[in-house]
């Protein structure tokens, strides 16, 4: 039986197995986590470089993607399976910082402002070289996340709103105001 399965879920896309995943279908989990988990690990470390985090958040994001696949609205709401998923892990992502920042006790040079750029904006910057990348490392961080979450991670408004944490209006106005300054910037 299995070896007629396998290439029947080799053919199914990613919102139907998390469908079956949903009915307790373990075949169909290992192939949702065989096509998603790459490219989730790679996004992850784009917010992270702690490797100890990053496993940590996919570990929890599946575990969460077992539990919880009944709860998966899908195409009704317009949304995808992977920008599910990628919200989930999203959040475990934020609260494993939270985590960290709670138990952490402060270094004693915490009192001096650190000159280094952040892990996201080193990301950003080896991604996005050139006219473009000055423009973006000028905008606001909060435009440069709307715009980062939508441009570079392909998000949906939607899928920006639940990951940051805003209403779909707030993602929207600060969307167009990055790409106006965008613009300036390039112009």
């Amino acid at each position: 039986m299995r070896s007629v399965r396998a290439p029947l879920l080799h053919e199914v896309d990613e919102e139907r197995l998390v469908r079956l995943v949903a009915k307790g279908d373990r075949a169909a989990f290992e192939e949702l986590y065989r096509r998603t988990s790459p490219w989730l690990a790679v996004r992850l470390r784009r917010r992270c470089v702690d490797e100890q985090i990053v496993a940590e958040v996919m570990q929890e994001t599946y575990l969460a993607v077992w539990r919880a696949a009944g709860a998966f609205a899908g195409a009704v709401v317009g949304g995808t399976a992977t920008g599910w998923l990628w919200t989930i892990a999203a959040r475990r992502l934020v609260d494993a910082f939270r985590r960290r920042a709670h138990h952490a006790e402060p270094p004693p040079a915490a009192a001096v402002p650190a000159a280094a750029p952040a892990a996201e904006e080193e990301a950003l910057a080896a991604s996005v070289g050139g006219e473009v990348g000055d423009a973006l490392r000028y905008l606001a961080p909060e435009l440069r996340q709307v715009l980062q979450a939508m441009v570079l991670d392909g998000l949906s408004v939607r899928e920006t709103a639940v990951l940051l944490g805003l209403p779909e209006g707030t993602v929207k106005t600060r969307a167009r105001r990055a790409r106006t300054a965008m613009r300036r910037a390039l112009a």
